[in-house]
């Protein structure tokens, strides 16, 4: 079955956290047929705790997707692009699914909770067409597809004292937090809640993804907020995710990705396993897009200006239009704009100059390695 994008009635979801963001005094917005938090106050105060501190988001609007079954692992080779079947229980993977003809229909994670089960983590505006594309590719196999979206809540801390926040609310402490290695998740409890302890995350810091009944998804918000205050936690919303995850070069679907893009423009052709073993859903067209020269590639952009180039806008060489900004916007951190977006090889080298029709004034940006940041190690 799959869930669908709004209520019965036709009212964005709500997330089971939503009286807790109303309590902080949270801004929501309509998000992907859901109301969510946007910001509590500042989004530059939100997006710096994050970098210096600790931040902590709702991500209950992610669609949660369990594949169990004898057979679950070949279902996901089959339907993903990457080697879902080489994935050791209590490990983590970024992956997409692709169409027949390459393009990106949506970016996931996928956790491994047993031989024979699996946790597929999809975006919200996807959910119940990745669901509908995992039965369909799961026919024939000894597999099942469930949406569980409603019954998960996701809690996401991130930055440099998370680990220490997560200690205090998980039993075991620091020995059962530290030793969870990125992208790896183990069995936990918390706040007398069971739950899915997950070291992954979307703002380029250290960071953990909490996943817990939708029931007593607000024991353990509560509890991993009154273990913050001494660690500077604070909650944030959509806008500060966004310019985290666009400052560690991380695409967002809608933006960089799209069924108009396959892995190989977007820089993630390395998610893309051709050598594994059987047939899977979009082989034949990216096994071809990987032998020929790519017509786009994404870049970074950054500019001293302080106009900021924005998705959608045109980005020009000798005068023409040759692509088009995806993401972009002032970064926190850096304290200079900063964008991404697709553009000829040609043009893709560091330092080239190139301009961007920011509401019909020509602003002088460069070309840029992604990501724009990394986190110290």
């Amino acid at each position: 079955m799959t869930a669908p994008p709004t209520g019965s009635d036709g009212v964005p979801r709500r997330s089971p956290l939503h009286a807790e963001h109303e309590r902080l005094g949270a801004r929501f917005v309509d998000f992907a047929g859901w109301t969510m938090p946007v910001r509590y106050g500042s989004d530059v105060a939100e997006h710096t705790a994050v970098r210096t501190g600790a931040g902590i988001f709702d991500l209950s609007h992610m669609g949660e997707l369990e594949v169990a079954g004898a057979q679950a692992a070949a279902a996901l080779d089959r339907a993903l692009v990457g080697n879902l079947s080489a994935l050791r229980v209590g490990g983590a993977r970024y992956s997409m699914i692709c169409a027949d003809d390459g393009g990106v229909i949506d970016d996931l994670v996928v956790y491994r909770l047993a031989d024979d089960r699996f946790l597929v983590v999809a975006n919200a505006s996807n959910a119940g067409v990745v669901a509908a594309e995992l039965s369909g590719r799961a026919d024939g196999l000894d597999a099942t597809v469930d949406d569980a979206s409603a019954r998960w809540a996701l809690i996401a801390v991130q930055g440099p004292r998370s680990a220490r926040i997560l200690a205090e609310v998980v039993e075991g402490g620091a020995d059962e937090v530290d030793p969870l290695r990125y992208y790896s998740w183990h069995a936990a409890r918390g706040a007398g809640v069971d739950v899915l302890l997950a070291r992954t995350g979307y703002t380029g810091e250290d960071g953990f993804e909490v996943f817990a009944d939708a029931e007593r998804a607000a024991d353990v918000w509560r509890a991993l907020m009154a273990a913050g205050q001494g660690h500077g936690l604070v909650p944030c919303g959509l806008a500060a995710r966004d310019t985290l995850r666009l400052e560690a070069g991380m695409p967002l679907y809608g933006n960089e990705l799209s069924r108009e893009v396959t892995p190989y423009e977007a820089g993630l052709g390395r998610v893309v396993k051709l050598d594994k073993a059987g047939d899977f859903v979009g082989r034949a067209a990216l096994a071809a897009r990987a032998d020929r020269p790519l017509e786009r590639t994404l870049i970074g952009l950054t500019s001293d200006g302080r106009r900021s180039p924005r998705a959608g806008q045109d980005v020009i060489a000798d005068g023409e239009p040759v692509g088009r900004v995806t993401s972009g916007a002032p970064s926190p951190t850096l304290g200079h704009p900063v964008a991404m977006a697709y553009v000829p090889p040609d043009l893709a080298t560091p330092g080239t100059s190139l301009t961007v029709d920011v509401r019909g004034s020509a602003e002088p940006v460069r070309v840029v390695e992604l990501p724009f940041y990394r986190r110290a190690r």
